[in-house]
C-alpha cells in the first residue's frame, strides 16, 4: 500500500509540473515576446508538454518519496491495556436481524435386521411336495424325516376339502380348490407369494419320490443364480400325448426351478391356468415354464451339473433286490429315485446312501490328513502349517490368568475324583458314565488295530478327563495290559478327543425387560424383623424407582396363633404394607397379604439351630409348594412369579435378569444367589455387604433353591402332571398330606418342575446381584446361644451355612494353635 502510494504521488507532480510549462510557454507567445530561438526548427505547444514531461521526471528523481508509516512502530502484544480488553470480550449475536436457513428433513435410513437380507444373500433349498391328506402319516412323514434336516425349507402341499387338524407334520398348506390339474399353479404361486426372495433354488417333487438331499444341495451350491434354470430328468415316450412334449422335465424325477424362472411364471400364471388342459402335471408345468421363460425344452445338465434319476420297475422291490440294486452304477449315482410306495422303502434309501456318503468322508479325511502330515517332512516348522491332533479341530486358547486354567478330573468307570472344591468323589451320572464307556470301547478297538491283539485288556488304571469349550472333550487314559507273548502286564497310555459337534442357534421365545414381577415372600413367625427389613429395602429398590412389580406377602400361622386385634404377630408387617400402599397409591405400587395357618405337624417352636441351615423355611422346604399352590389363587395364571426368601439382598439387575431368563411355556428361572459369611460374628473376616462378590465374603450357594422364577401357567400344568405323588394344597388343612406324599425326592418348587416330566427347560445360574445371609446376622446380634448345624455328621451337610472358607478357617486354626503353645512355652 505504501509503494502504491508513492507511486501516485510522483506521476501526479510529474503532470503538474508539465502542465505550468505548457502555461508559460502560452502566455509569453501571447505576448510575442520569443525568449528562445532556434534557427532550424520551430517548436509546437505539444513539444512543450513532452519538455515538461521529461523535466518532471527527473525532477522527481531528486525528490525524497512519501512514506506512511511510523518509524517509531511498537508491538501491542505486551500492552496490558489491549490484553485486559481482549479477555474481557465478550461477542454479541444478533439473530433478529438475520434470517434463518430453513433446516432439511433428514432420512431415517432403515438397514434390514441381518446382514444377508441387506447383500441380498439367500438361502439355498426350497422343496415343494405334493401330496394327499392319507399319505400325511406314511409317505410324506417318511420324507420328511430323510430329507428335511438336510435342506432349507420344506412344504407338503395337499388339497384341503377336508382336513384334519391332528397332522403330526407342521409344515402342511392345503388349498380349497380342489381341481386337479391346477394344483402346481397353487403351489407356485404360494411360493412366489411367499419365499421368492428367500431361496435361490425350488423343487418341486410329489411324495413318491426319494431325494438324495446331500448330494443335490452340493450340486445346485455349484450352479449360478444368474441364470433362468428349468433341470430335470425328461419324460419318457410313452407318458407323453405327442413328440412336442417330450422336452419337458418329468415331475416324478424331480424338478429343479430358479427363482428368476418363478418370478417370470408369476407373471404369466393367468396364461397358465387358461392353457393347463391336460391331468399331466409335468406338461403343464413345461409349456407354463416354456411360455413365461423361452426355454423350450428340460435342461438335463446346466455348467456340466445333472440332477439324475432312477425309476423303478413295477416288478422289483428293494427289501428283495437290494442286493442287486446296489450293484448298478445308475442308481448308487442317482439323487432322486422313484416310484416309491412304502415309508419304510425311504428309510432302507436314506440308510444305504448316508452309509455310502459315511464312506466317502472317511476316506477323503484320511487322504486329507496323510496330505497334511506329508507336506512338511520335517522342513516347514508345525506352527506355520498349523497342522493339530486331531486334524481341523483347533488347538486349546491359551488362558489369561491362572483362574481361567482348564483343570484336568481323575475318573474311573464309576466315579470321578475332586470334581469340585467341595466334593472329593462324585458319582459319574448316566451321561458321563456312557460317555466314558464309549470312548473305552473306542480306544480298544484302536489297540487291536494297533498292537494286532497281542495285548489283552484287563482294567483301567488312571482315567483324566478335560473339557475345552474351543476343541471339546479331552481324555487321557492309561489302561493296563496282558502281554501274550510274555505273559507280563503292561501299561498303555492313550490320548481320545471327543470334538465338538456343529454350533447350532437355538430359537427362543421373545421377551422383555418391562414385564410385570409379581413377588412372593412367605414369612413365619419369628422372620418378622427379617421381612420389615426386606420392605425397607423394597421400598428403596422397587418402589421408589417404580420397578413393575408387585408385593405379596405370604403370612405363615402356627395352629394356635392369633390372627387379629394385637395380639397378631404380623401386625407391624401388615401395618407397614398398608402404609406403603397408600404411599406409593398414586404410581400403582401396592403390596398384598395372604394368611396361611399351618397344621399341628409343621407348627414347631422357634429352633435357633433352624438359622444355621440356609433355605428359610428350615427343615421342611417342602412348604415351599404348599406357599405356591395357595398364593397362586390370588395372582393369576399368566403372571410371572418370583418365589423370595425374607434374607435375601438383591439389586435391579437381579429383577431384570429375571424377566429376561424366565419363559412363558419354554423356561423356568432358579438364580444361585451369594451366601454371605458371618463375619460380624466369627471375626475372621470383614463383614460388607456393599462390596461385590468374593471368596472372602462368602460363597455361591449351590444347594439353595428358595429362590426361583417362574410363569403361573407353567406351574400350574407341571404341578397338574405330580399330583398323583405331591398332592396338590387348595386349602389349609391339605397341607398335612405333603408329609405323606409318595414321591420323598420332591422338596422343592424346582424338584418339582425336575420330576414332573415337563417340557419346560430349568435354568440354574449364578446372580451376583442376589445375596443372602440377612437373616443370621440379624439373630446373631441378638441371639445367646450359637446355632448348630443339625446336619453335622449327615450327608446333608451342605444345607448348613459356612462360616467361613477353607482358607480362613485354616488360618485360625494355626492362629489358635500357635496361641496353645504360647501358653504352654508361658
Amino acid at each position: 500500500l505504501q509503494s502504491f502510494n508513492g507511486a501516485l504521488f510522483t506521476l501526479l507532480h510529474i503532470l503538474i509540473c508539465a502542465f505550468i510549462i505548457v502555461i508559460l510557454v502560452a502566455d509569453k507567445e501571447d505576448n510575442n515576446e520569443k525568449m528562445i530561438r532556434l534557427k532550424y526548427y520551430q517548436w509546437s505547444r505539444n513539444q512543450y508538454f513532452v519538455c515538461g514531461l521529461v523535466l518532471g521526471v527527473l525532477l522527481s528523481i531528486y525528490v525524497p518519496s512519501y512514506e506512511s508509516g511510523n518509524e517509531n512502530f511498537i508491538c501491542p502484544g505486551n500492552n496490558e491495556a489491549i490484553v485486559n480488553i481482549a479477555e474481557d470480550f465478550e461477542p454479541q449475536l444478533n439473530f433478529a436481524q438475520k434470517p434463518m436457513s430453513a433446516k432439511k428433513a433428514t432420512k431415517n435410513i432403515i438397514r434390514p435386521r441381518y446382514f444377508s437380507s441387506e447383500l441380498g444373500i439367500r438361502e439355498k433349498v426350497f422343496i415343494g411336495v405334493m401330496s394327499a391328506q392319507n399319505e400325511i402319516d406314511t409317505l410324506a412323514t417318511a420324507f420328511n424325516k430323510t430329507v428335511a434336516h438336510l435342506v432349507n425349507k420344506i412344504k407338503f402341499f395337499i388339497n384341503a376339502d377336508n382336513v384334519k387338524s391332528n397332522f403330526k407334520l407342521k409344515n402342511i398348506v392345503g388349498f380349497t380348490d380342489t381341481r386337479e390339474h391346477l394344483r402346481p399353479f397353487h403351489i407356485l404361486k404360494y411360493i412366489a407369494d411367499n419365499y421368492l426372495d428367500d431361496y435361490d433354488y425350488f423343487v418341486l417333487t410329489p411324495d413318491t419320490t426319494y431325494i438324495d438331499a446331500r448330494v443335490l444341495r452340493n450340486k445346485l451350491s455349484h450352479i449360478s443364480i444368474s441364470f433362468d434354470i428349468y433341470l430335470g430328468s425328461k419324460m419318457r415316450t410313452e407318458d407323453i400325448e405327442s413328440e412336442a412334449d417330450a422336452n419337458y422335465c418329468d415331475l416324478d424325477a424331480g424338478i429343479v426351478l430358479s427363482s428368476s424362472v418363478i418370478r417370470k411364471i408369476r407373471s404369466n400364471l393367468d396364461w397358465c391356468v387358461r392353457n393347463a388342459a391336460t391331468q399331466l402335471h409335468s406338461l403343464n408345468i413345461g409349456r407354463c415354464v416354456k411360455y413365461s421363460t423361452k426355454i423350450d425344452q428340460c435342461q438335463t445338465a446346466w455348467q456340466s451339473i445333472d440332477v439324475t434319476s432312477y425309476r423303478f420297475n413295477s416288478v422289483r422291490k428293494i427289501y428283495r433286490d437290494f442286493h442287486f440294486l446296489k450293484d448298478e452304477s445308475k442308481f448308487n449315482k442317482a439323487i432322486t429315485i422313484f416310484p416309491l410306495t412304502i415309508s419304510d422303502d425311504f428309510y432302507r434309501l436314506h440308510i444305504y446312501f448316508s452309509r455310502l456318503h459315511l464312506e466317502t468322508a472317511i476316506v477323503n479325511l484320511a487322504k486329507l490328513e496323510t496330505n497334511a502330515t506329508e507336506i512338511s517332512k520335517g522342513i516347514i516348522n508345525n506352527d506355520i502349517l498349523e497342522i493339530r491332533w486331531p486334524l481341523g479341530v483347533p488347538p486349546s486358547s491359551i488362558p489369561d490368568t491362572r483362574h481361567d486354567l482348564l483343570t484336568w478330573t481323575m475318573l474311573n468307570e464309576t466315579h470321578s475324583f475332586l470334581h469340585d472344591a467341595e466334593h472329593n468323589v462324585t458319582p459319574l451320572t448316566a451321561l458321563d458314565a456312557k460317555d466314558f464307556f464309549k470312548i473305552l470301547n473306542h480306544t480298544l478297538q484302536r489297540a487291536a488295530v494297533t498292537y494286532i491283539e497281542r495285548l489283552e485288556f484287563l482294567s483301567v488304571h488312571t482315567a483324566y478327563r478335560r473339557f475345552d469349550p474351543v476343541r471339546g472333550m479331552d481324555y487321557r487314559i492309561l489302561l493296563r495290559f496282558l502281554d501274550t507273548r510274555t505273559r507280563q502286564t503292561t501299561l498303555k497310555a492313550f490320548e481320545t478327543m471327543k470334538p465338538l459337534g456343529m454350533v447350532e442357534i437355538i430359537p427362543s421365545p421373545y421377551v422383555t425387560e418391562s414385564t410385570r414381577i409379581a413377588i412372593l415372600l412367605p414369612t413365619f413367625e419369628h422372620q418378622v424383623e427379617e421381612s420389615l427389613n426386606f420392605l425397607d429395602r423394597y421400598e428403596k429398590i422397587c418402589m421408589e424407582n417404580l420397578d413393575n412389580t408387585f408385593l405379596m406377602l405370604v403370612f405363615l400361622y402356627g395352629t394356635e396363633t392369633p390372627n387379629k386385634g394385637d395380639q397378631d404377630v404380623f401386625a407391624r408387617l401388615k401395618n407397614r404394607a398398608i402404609d406403603l400402599s397408600d404411599k406409593f397409591k398414586a404410581d400403582g405400587s401396592r403390596i398384598a397379604w395372604v394368611s396361611i395357618r399351618l397344621p399341628n405337624e409343621f407348627t414347631k417352636p422357634f429352633n435357633m439351630d433352624d438359622l444355621a441351615l440356609s433355605s428359610t423355611y428350615g427343615q421342611d422346604e417342602i412348604l415351599s409348594l404348599a406357599v405356591t399352590d395357595l398364593a397362586l389363587r390370588k395372582i393369576g395364571l399368566d403372571s410371572l412369579v418370583l418365589v423370595a426368601s425374607c434374607s435375601m439382598l438383591f439389586k435391579p439387575d437381579f429383577l431384570n435378569r429375571v424377566r429376561m431368563n424366565t419363559i412363558q411355556g419354554f423356561q423356568v428361572y432358579s438364580a444361585i444367589g451369594f451366601m454371605l459369611y458371618p463375619c460380624q460374628w466369627t471375626g475372621i473376616c470383614k463383614e460388607c455387604v456393599s462390596c461385590d462378590v468374593s471368596q472372602s465374603l462368602g460363597y455361591f450357594d449351590r444347594e439353595n433353591f428358595d429362590v426361583i422364577s417362574f410363569y403361573s401357567r407353567d406351574y400350574v400344568e407341571a404341578r397338574k402332571m405330580l399330583d398323583s405323588s405331591v398332592p396338590i394344597i387348595r386349602t389349609d388343612k391339605d397341607i398335612l398330606q405333603l408329609l405323606n406324599r409318595a414321591d420323598k425326592n420332591v422338596n422343592s418348587i424346582m424338584d418339582m418342575f425336575i420330576r414332573s416330566g415337563s417340557s419346560i427347560h430349568v435354568l440354574r445360574a449364578v446372580e451376583p446381584n442376589l445375596k443372602f445371609g440377612d437373616a443370621l446376622s440379624t439373630q446373631l446380634e441378638v441371639a445367646t446361644t450359637i446355632p448348630k448345624c443339625i446336619y453335622h455328621n449327615n450327608d446333608k451337610y451342605w444345607k448348613c451355612i459356612r462360616i467361613g472358607s477353607k482358607k480362613q478357617l485354616g488360618e485360625w486354626l494355626v492362629r489358635q494353635e500357635s496361641d496353645v503353645q504360647q501358653i504352654k512355652t508361658s
